[in-house]
């Protein structure tokens, strides 16, 4: 049996992640139904948790990266009274304590949470330690210690709340745990939890309801699944913008710095357009001596 051919494709599919998969295996899914050359993701969804998973092929996975300091929104339910060794439902009950919570009291729990916090990451992650995710220590019964991290948590909506269950919308900046922020929730009401579902609905402006499913991708011919993608530079839509001439723009691309006198920050990645409307990628503004440095640059034609 052959194997498909592989082919360019550029652009960001918005995947709708399915329950018991890690994103690495929805990715590779998702690029043997595109037969692309490249592709990567822009951040890890745990294989419990489903939801918006962008899916970057080819040059988009350039910028990649500039999706990972997003603000992101989830949709929660979670146990009250039982710890699990993992914060979620992936894990072993290894605590029991008090689920007969009031709503009064689970709402002034979320309040005490909401706004810049600051939260230890569980070891259950994919945080690195001397190179090994914290997952694999956890796995052995060592515990790493963790520092504190400062987060925002934007807002904690009650969904729905029938103790011990309760579901909960939160909003939150980059690198929240939303399985440490349950077990917070519980230990400010003096007990424990665990989250029983999680989905990402949120990120970088994406919304869960822009996104696709496999199933979905699977029913489409190659043209249709096309269709779908997102141009490469919806990535960074949220940088500043600047429109250059072909004589600049070749510049970069031959590794030059083209002058360029302007009031702009210094400190931001620009996006840079041709005159034509043509994405041709990332620079950085050199104030002091009023050029322009290539960061990340389309490899594709004008």
């Amino acid at each position: 049996m052959t194997r498909p051919t592989k082919r360019a494709v550029n652009g960001v599919l918005l995947l709708d992640k399915p329950l018991n998969l890690s994103s690495n295996t929805a990715l590779q899914k998702a690029r043997r139904l595109y037969r692309a050359e490249k592709a990567g993701h822009t951040g890890v969804l745990d294989p419990l948790a489903t939801g918006l998973l962008p899916v970057c092929f080819g040059e988009a996975t350039k910028f990649a990266q500039y999706l990972l300091d997003a603000d992101k929104a989830y949709t929660a339910a979670m146990k009250l009274g039982e710890a699990s060794s993992t914060g979620d439902a992936e894990g072993e009950i290894v605590a029991t304590a008090r689920a007969d919570i009031s709503r009064e009291e689970f709402q002034t729990a979320c309040a005490a949470l909401t706004g810049n916090i600051r939260q230890v990451p569980p070891m259950f992650s994919a945080l690195k330690h001397e190179g090994k995710p914290l997952y694999e220590y956890a796995r052995q019964g060592i515990v790493i210690e963790r520092k504190p991290r400062d987060i925002t948590i934007y807002s904690i909506d009650i969904v729905r709340f029938d103790a011990p269950e309760a579901v909960i919308d939160v909003r939150c900046s980059k690198g929240t745990y939303i399985r440490t922020l349950g077990e917070d929730i519980a230990k400010h009401m003096g007990t424990f939890a665990h989250l029983t579902a999680l989905r990402r609905t949120e990120t970088a402006g994406f919304h869960i309801g822009q996104t696709h499913t496999l199933d979905a991708l699977e029913t489409l011919d190659e043209a249709g699944r096309d269709a779908l993608l997102l141009p490469c530079d919806v990535l960074v839509r949220h940088l500043p913008e600047l429109v250059l001439n072909d004589k600049a723009v070749d510049m970069l691309k031959f590794g030059q710095r083209p002058q360029f006198k302007a009031d702009i920050a210094a400190d931001a990645p620009i996006r840079i357009y041709t005159e034509n409307g043509g994405f041709v990628g990332l620079v950085e503004y050199q104030k002091d001596i009023g050029r322009l440095k290539a960061l990340r640059l389309m490899n594709t034609a004008r």
